[in-house]
């Protein structure tokens, strides 16, 4: 069996989207999903499956969260391995110790394409924001007190793109691949 981190967009993010953390891993422990372990309570869900289609791993996910919770929840799932490879190309202005810098990687759902949305979120403000593509995931890093001055910041959630995606923090993402 390989072990999986599924990514559920915009769960518990101001009150919308309620899925409670124990709950989703018993709903995917009945489904011949094994060794499931949820990590903070923002839609991080590891677990191992013998299957190895990700897509189709993440459609079973969102399917149980439509029957089970009656949410309709973008997920993104990929493999723990590639995630630590994805993690050894990021820049080196990326997941550093700087607390002034917020770093994250941005998830591209598929079958969005991670350029092509680039391309529709424009370029990063200069001093403010870097971004790197890689495959199909973003390196993207900010400047916490301006935050609200860069581009990808007020563009990431907008219409036609946010649902087209999922972020989470180096930090998180770090913790995720060595669980």
């Amino acid at each position: 069996m390989k072990r999986y981190i599924a990514l559920l967009r915009g769960v518990n993010v101001g009150g919308k989207n309620k899925i409670a953390m124990h709950e989703l891993k018993a709903a995917v422990m009945e489904r011949a999903f094994s060794d499931a372990v949820t990590y903070l309570n923002s839609g991080n869900l590891i677990f191992s499956h013998e299957a190895s289609d990700e897509t189709a791993l993440a459609d079973m996910i969102r399917e149980l969260i439509r029957e089970r919770f009656d949410l309709d929840i973008p997920v993104f799932v990929l493999a723990q391995e590639a995630l630590a490879a994805v993690l050894t190309e990021a820049p080196a202005w990326w997941g550093t110790e700087d607390a002034a810098i917020y770093d994250n990687l941005i998830f591209v759902i598929p079958p969005a394409d991670a350029a092509e949305l680039a391309g529709r979120i424009g370029e990063p403000t200069k001093g403010l924001e870097r971004v790197l593509i890689c495959e199909n995931v973003m390196f993207w890093s900010f400047d916490r007190k301006n935050y609200a001055k860069a581009n990808w910041w007020k563009q990431t959630a907008s219409a036609g793109i946010g649902e087209n995606l999922t972020i989470r923090t180096a930090n998180t993402l770090k913790k995720l691949a060595g669980m």
